[in-house]
């Protein structure tokens, strides 16, 4: 296909656009689920052939469970994409998690009820395995630039999504604690488990924009936009500095994931 590309980000809450690309273009991709989420715009960056989609639509149209989280996974695959780099706006669960903080995720819970999360709903049977549902290639590589970035860089954390697009109560926030989850946001799953049935290197930023409901500590929307705008900027620099260092070829078992899922 003449508009390939090996590398995807996909940018969360805040991150709509990305001015890295040269030579860039905006492509439409049918698929099978649907609408994508927006155009996709395939670039070049650093010999790199690399596609951006926004996860929300530009200007933050789609709420978080109403993503067609099929659509932009199979789009992305269609195009060639071998690895993906996301960003998550979230709430941090742990004191030690401070706003403007970035975790490198390495594990989810599943918190969501209506979400289509897997390619093969009949004809085959596809259990894949979501043991360690991230990409530990990518997770290395994320950390390592991030802190000669000087970034404030969190190697692991446990994400809980909701369905949303409500916030958690007091009460579910708490839980989240007693679990040991570090944040919590809307937007993980299913993309996380769509990205390894369609054999994606797949690794996620949470990116801290406020303490959740636990901490009862009032915070203004002005000051969730002024973070999540420093955020955006963080996350830019950290994805230009990794996917120069991406390996050709993977290292990881993300490219073979099915080979042992089919009933």
């Amino acid at each position: 296909m003449k508009d390939n590309a090996e590398i995807a980000i996909i940018g969360g809450s805040g991150l709509y656009d990305q001015d890295l690309l040269e030579d860039s273009k905006e492509i439409k991709v049918y698929t099978p689920y649907g609408r994508t989420s927006d155009l996709i715009t395939v670039g070049n960056y650093m010999g790199r052939k690399v596609a951006f989609l926004p996860r929300h639509g530009r200007g933050h149209q789609i709420p978080p469970h109403a993503i067609n989280y099929r659509a932009n996974i199979w789009a992305l695959r269609s195009l060639g994409v071998k690895r993906i780099l996301s960003s998550n706006a979230c709430g941090s669960l742990q004191e030690r998690h401070k706003p403007g903080d970035i975790l490198v995720l390495n594990q989810f819970i599943d918190r969501t009820k209506l979400r289509s999360s897997t390619f093969y709903d009949g004809g085959k049977v596809c259990h894949i395995s979501s043991a360690d549902p991230f990409c530990p290639e990518l997770g290395r590589l994320l950390v390592q630039e991030g802190l000669s970035l000087g970034l404030p860089v969190h190697d692991g954390g446990t994400y809980v999504c909701v369905e949303g697009p409500r916030f958690s109560t007091r009460a579910e926030s708490n839980l989240f604690r007693q679990w040991g989850a570090d944040v919590v946001g809307m937007t993980v799953f299913p993309e996380c488990v769509l990205a390894r049935e369609a054999e994606i290197c797949y690794g996620s930023i949470a990116l801290v924009t406020d303490y959740d409901v636990w901490a009862a500590k009032p915070v203004s929307v002005d000051e969730v936009v002024r973070v999540m705008k420093a955020n955006v900027d963080k996350a830019k620099k950290l994805f230009a500095a990794v996917i120069p260092k991406i390996p050709d070829r993977a290292e990881c078992g993300c490219w073979s994931a099915l080979k042992d899922a089919f009933i």
